[in-house]
Order: C-alpha cells, then structure tokens, then sequence
C-alpha cells in the first residue's frame, strides 16, 4: 500500500497529538493529583504510537511505547510522579517533535532515542509496572452454565492462550486480529484480561480466552498462527460439569437473559469503539489550495474594480444593477474567503508554556505564565510572521523582566513571577499585549547604555520622555544585560521584534513601571492581502496609502506652513508635526504646487506626520502585490496593486516615512 498519500495526515494529525501531550503534561505538571491528564496524554500517545507503526516510523512508536509504560505505571499508581519523570516525558515530546519536523520536511524521521528510551525504561524499572497476569481465568458460575449449555449442544469449549512476541509494538492491534479469527470460529466467552483492558494495553505479552466453537484444535491453533508477531498458542480443553435438572433450570433462565450480551456480542473486536453517528462537518484543506483561492480572488478584485469603473463612465442602468450584485455578491465571497484563512493565534501561543517552563528552570527562576484569548484569529500570512517577535520578547521578559526569588521576596512581592500574554481584536486590528510583574525597565540605565553606544547623544538625552527612552532599546545592538547569557545578553532580538512587527504594518509600543513590570503592546492587521486604502494623486501619477496608518486628511493653506531648520511642519491639534512632500521624495515628473496643500495625516507609534499630494481619490479595497525580485528594497514602497482601469499604483509604506 501507497503510504505517501496518507503522510500528510499523519504530519498533520501528530502535530496535534503532540500539542494535546505537550498541553496536558503542563496541565498535570501543576496538579499531579488530577489523572485525568495523564489518561489524556495516554491517548494521545497511544494514537500516534499506532499511527508512526503503521506509517513504518519505528523509531517515534519505539519511543510513545515506553512513554506509554511510564505513563501506565503513574496511571495505576504505580509510580510516583517527580521532577525526573516529567523532565523525562517532556524530553520524549521534544524528541517527537524533531522526528515529526524531520518527517514534514521530508526526512525519515529517525533520531538516536537510545539514551531517551534507557532513561525511560529505568523509571519504570525502579516500579515495575503490575500488568494483569494471563496464567489463570476464572470460571465463575455463569460461565460454568453456558459452557453446560453448549456442550449439551454439541459444541467444544477450548482455554487459548496466546503468547505474543516481546518486541510486539501494536498488541491492542494483534489482539484484534487474533480475536478475529477466534469469533470467526465460534464465540469468546471470557477473557483475561478483560476486553476493555486488552484493548488498553493493559497486559504484558499474552492472554487468555475461553473459546466455544465446532472447530477442531489443530484448525484453531493454525489460524491463529498465521496472525503475525503471534509467538506460540496453547490450547487446552475445558471440562465441562454435568448439569443437574435444578441447573438446568436456572441455567435456561440465565441464559435467555444473557444470550444476546454474551454470546452474540462478540463479534466486536476488543479495539473496537461504540460510535454515535458524527455531526463533524470540518474538513482538512491544504493551505496552498487556500493560497490558489486567494489569488483567484484578488484577481477578481482587480476585474471588480475595473468594472466599477466601466459601469461609471458607461452610465447604462442595467449594467450598473449588475455590477452592483456583484459588488455585493464578490464582497461576501471575500469575507468567506478571508474567514477561511484566518488561524488562531493558539497556533503560535501553545509552544510558550514549555518555552518559559525549561527557560526558567535554566534561570533558576519561578515564573508563571497566563495566556488569554488564545482564540483570537488572525490571516495565516501573519500567523507565520510573528511566531519569532513573540519569542524574543518573551525571553527578554524571563531573563531581563523577573527577577530572582529571592531578590522578589526581598522586594515584598511573591517568589513566583507572572507573565500576562493576551491576544484580542480591536476594529480591523489585533493587540497581541505581553506583561510581566518583573523590574521593569530602569530609565537612567538604558539612557546610559544608549549614550555609551552612540545611539543618542547628550543633548537629546536631556529631551526625551519616559516612553521614549523606553524605545531605545529596540535599536540595534542595544542591550542593558551585564552578563550574557544563553537567553539574552547579545544585544540581538528587540530590533528585530520591532523590524518584524512593522513591515507586517503593524506596530509595538512598551510601558513600563519601574520595580512593578513592563507591558509591549503590539498591533497587527487583520489581513495582508486585501487592504482598505485611500488612494491619491501626484501629478499623473496614482498612489494608495493604508487606512491603518491614516489619521485623518485635511486641506492646509500655505500660510499654515512653517520652518523648523528647513523643515516643512504644521500646526496639528496643537502639535508641531512634519510635513513630507511625496512628490518631491518620489521625483514625481510634471509636479506643479497648487494655491494650498492636500494632506494626509499618517501615525506611526506615537509619532505623527503629514504627507502632501495633488488631490485625494478616494477609499478603496486594493489587493496587495509584491514587487518582486525586480526592484528590491525601494524605499518608502511596500508593494503596489492593480487598479480597476489596468494601471498600477505603488503602496505607499508610511511607517518607513515616519522613520
């Protein structure tokens, strides 16, 4: 059978039984007394021991299989849970994870696991793990009557025990078959273990049934046989007691009471589940398929737009009713088809836990951390982008933000550090906001180390605000570490937080109160392919700016304009803010300045700016196309989109201008 059609899935599939593992051990890690975890964990591990069996990855079901014996062992109250067994579970999970990625970028997913699986083993060995013994079955009362029954009938009542191989990976699934072949024969009694533990893999090697069938011995022993990893089969003869008339009697109501659960039922495999009929109406899509739609459609946005446009010059009725169905028709589509790649941010935020868990062990520190509105949605383009911003920022806050225990105790507060990551929509936006109740950031210290380096100089030290200072160490190279360490110290990181963040058009802004904590809010777009921007003029020449980074538009006369060493600013709401004039920055050919100045209004953070253009067109949804590897790194251009009448219009990218 063709495997490869089926890896995909399975990549799929056991990335999230090892998310569910990695989720619930964190869970279980603060309460060692709730089993439930580790039932679910058992799960998990037990699917995806039988998937990587099945999908021939010997070395990841080598590894959940002796995950599972630990994890049977603490489910049983067979073994105490420590410091060593968790340290030990969590490193199997890493190592699973490295086959899985190795499988997914497509690898053979094998990995030295002999010192894991040797580690793993010898917690089990210092308490052994009591499996249910299959070297007796009990005949109980019940069982003497029917087996009374049969043979009255004529039939033959066999004790089998099967012995299985000891290296057997998937005994639930050998089992089955070889419970398969038994009630092809005739009917299983009894069993020992019972089913549902056979089915559990709660047995060594072996297991016992009690077999009523018309088949022979040697029949039975053969087909058995041919089950593979089946290392031997004993079958031996049941006698069978002589029922007296008062037997007889009882047995006969017995029966007719239990005939239809205990002899017909049977023919369900010992791994088989009851299964209620499924409402689940989710389907797994490929992204790329997901990415070809959304081409699609923003080539139908470009086609929407131009047809707008015809039907306005046309000024035909029947036509403008049909463009504006489609209009609307189009629009829900796009709604669809943007809802359909929305991903939430859980994706992102479920590797932090063990993150800042092994981060803080390494630290020797006690740190907590609290994660909410890991449901909230964000498009998959921008998913991808800031998995690494958010880890640089939550090492900063483990390493630079919480302090020691005890210099925390000292300080009146608890041993244990906190850090707050929350996720929530605001209009088109989402607000990624990280918090500590740390140190918080030192004011003189950080100007300090900015003075050493450069990066400022005195005279503007004496000028900025808090929250200004705050932003210097976002520079480059910028670290206030006195030792460097495996977590921070480098001088790497911060920068590329805030270079990440902004070219996905968002922005990231830090508070922070001094011996209570810091807070780094960042702000994202929703979407990065279809963008709502308000198109302008410049001479013959169109540009679109992003409504997300527009305060408002406004008309100033010339009068208004003033010089602050040779540069053009305004008076805006009673700030002083800098006029740039994008014809002249762009060379904008054929400029010619009218009698007042058309100006939109642009935030970056808390900085503000005015850029000048001929006229203002209006508000458009506009799809957002790359420039390629044609002209690379134009400066103030984040891309350029195709307007309705053909022509190409450049983005304008205004957190560069603000820059």
């Amino acid at each position: 059978m063709d495997m490869n059609q089926y890896l995909e899935v399975f990549i799929e599939e056991s990335r999230e039984h090892l998310q569910n593992v990695n989720d619930q051990l964190m869970r279980f890690e603060k309460n060692t007394d709730d089993l439930g975890y580790v039932n679910e964990i058992f799960r998990s591990a037990h699917t995806l021991k039988g998937m990587s069996a099945t999908m021939g990855f010997d070395d990841l079901a080598q590894l959940t299989h002796k995950m599972e014996n630990v994890l049977d062992a603490v489910r049983n109250h067979q073994l105490d849970v420590h410091t060593e067994v968790l340290d030990a579970l969590f490193e199997s999970v890493d190592a699973l994870e490295i086959m899985v990625q190795s499988i997914s970028e497509g690898g053979d997913g094998q990995l030295d696991v002999k010192l894991l699986v040797q580690k793993l083993q010898r917690i089990v060995a210092e308490e052994p793990v009591a499996q249910h013994a299959a070297s007796s079955i009990e005949y109980d009362e019940l069982v003497q009557t029917l087996l009374s029954q049969t043979a009255d009938q004529g039939f033959n009542a066999f004790e089998i025990t099967v012995q299985l191989e000891r290296t057997c990976l998937l005994k639930a699934a050998r089992a089955y078959m070889v419970f398969d072949v038994l009630e092809q024969a005739g009917d299983v009694i009894k069993s020992a273990p019972t089913v549902q533990d056979i089915e559990q893999e709660k047995f060594e090697s072996s297991f016992i049934v009690i077999l009523v069938t018309n088949e022979s011995q040697e029949k039975l022993q053969a087909s058995i046989m041919e089950v593979s990893e089946v290392e031997s089969v004993k079958i031996a003869a049941v006698p069978v007691k002589k029922e007296t008339e008062m037997e007889e009697l009882v047995s006969q109501q017995v029966a007719a009471a239990i005939q239809e659960v205990t002899v017909s039922a049977p023919s369900k495999s010992p791994v088989e589940e009851k299964r209620q009929p499924s409402n689940n109406k989710t389907i797994r899509v490929n992204i790329d398929r997901l990415d070809s739609l959304m081409n699609l459609f923003e080539e139908l946005v470009i086609d929407r737009g131009r047809l707008e446009q015809i039907s306005k010059e046309l000024n035909n009725s029947e036509l403008d009713e049909t463009v504006e169905r489609m209009s609307r028709i189009s629009g829900d589509l796009q709604t669809i088809i943007l809802n359909m790649r929305m991903v939430p941010v859980e994706t992102v935020f479920n590797r932090f836990p063990r993150m800042v868990r092994q981060l803080s062990k390494d630290l020797g520190k006690q740190i907590e951390l609290q994660i909410v509105g890991a449901d909230t949605e964000l498009d998959r383009t921008v998913i991808d982008e800031i998995g690494d911003p958010l880890v640089h920022l939550l090492r900063n806050a483990v390493d630079h933000g919480i302090e020691m225990p005890q210099a925390r105790l000292e300080n009146g507060k608890n041993e244990k550090g906190t850090i707050r990551l929350k996720a929530y929509h605001s209009g088109n936006h989402v607000f990624i906001d990280l918090e500590d109740d740390g140190a918080g950031i030192n004011r003189e210290k950080v100007l300090q180390k900015a003075l050493d380096r450069g990066i400022i100089d005195g005279k503007t030290a004496e000028t900025l605000t808090d929250k200004q200072v705050y932003e210097l160490i976002f520079a480059s190279g910028f670290s206030t570490a006195e030792q460097i360490s495996d977590v921070s110290g480098r001088g790497v990181g911060l920068d590329v937080v805030k270079n990440t963040i902004e070219s996905l058009g968002g922005s990231v802004t830090i508070d922070s109160n001094e011996g209570y904590g810091s807070r780094f809010s960042i702000q994202l777009p929703l979407t990065l392919s279809i963008i709502s921007a308000l198109l302008v003029q410049m001479s013959e020449e169109r540009y679109a700016l992003p409504l997300s980074s527009i305060i408002e538009t406004a008309i100033v006369q010339p009068k208004e304009v003033m010089y602050v060493h040779g540069q053009k600013v305004i008076d805006f709401r009673g700030a002083i803010i800098p006029l740039i004039d994008l014809k002249e920055l762009f060379t904008v050919p054929n400029s010619v300045q009218g009698d007042h100045y058309s100006v939109v209004i642009v935030k970056k953070g808390e900085k503000t700016a005015g850029l000048i253009v001929d006229s203002f067109i209006g508000q458009q949804e506009i799809v957002l196309k790359s420039l390629g590897h044609y002209l690379p790194g134009v400066f103030a251009i984040s891309g350029a989109t195709i307007l309705g009448d053909g022509q190409v219009a450049l983005i304008i990218d205004c957190n560069a201008l603000i820059k």
